[in-house]
């Protein structure tokens, strides 16, 4: 007889670190369904509470529309996408760029150690460079309607995006 295993989820995220002393300077979290329903989404909070104990500055890329958003004091506004910047010295006060589904992702400035000047994260390139490398373009059938479901201007806007994909079979 065999015990259920917990599921191994990766969840991507990038860590910089001070070369010499390999201190944590900044996070760069890609939120997954994982971070933003259930269990996973508790443990996500709590390393995410450590971080902003922590020195380390904390940025939140949340490219899914559906899943709790990250606790706010104020009402974050009702667009689909978002990019969260915690600098540590500014803390509780964050950076916020809402994203709407139509407009490419923006450049955000990545912090360093203090006194070296931000770095350019450029998201479109990043989303783009990963979306070409692993072929998602073969691998989502793009004749289903995406989870959750748009609708109005963006329905219409994906729907002839995506017509020449509609065409294609799906890769198995």
């Amino acid at each position: 007889m065999a015990t259920q295993m917990p599921e191994l989820v990766r969840v991507p995220f990038v860590e910089i670190k001070e070369r010499r002393s390999s201190k944590l300077v900044t996070v760069i979290e890609f939120l997954s369904p994982t971070n933003k329903f259930g269990e996973g989404r508790d443990e996500y909070l709590k390393k995410r509470h450590a971080i902003f104990r922590s020195n380390a500055h904390l940025m939140e890329v949340d490219l899914l529309r559906a899943g709790q958003r990250l606790p706010m004091r104020q009402q974050l506004p009702p667009v689909p996408y978002f990019v969260f910047l915690s600098r540590a010295e500014q803390r509780p006060m964050l950076d916020v760029w809402p994203i709407l589904l139509q407009q490419p992702l923006p450049k955000v400035p990545v912090p360093l150690l203090e006194g070296d000047a931000d770095v350019q994260l450029d998201l479109q390139q990043v989303i783009e460079s990963i979306y070409d490398d692993v072929e998602f373009d073969r691998a989502i059938d793009y004749s289903r309607p995406p989870v959750p479901p748009l609708t109005g201007d963006d329905e219409i806007w994906a729907d002839k995006l995506l017509k020449p994909y509609r065409k294609r079979t799906r890769k198995k």
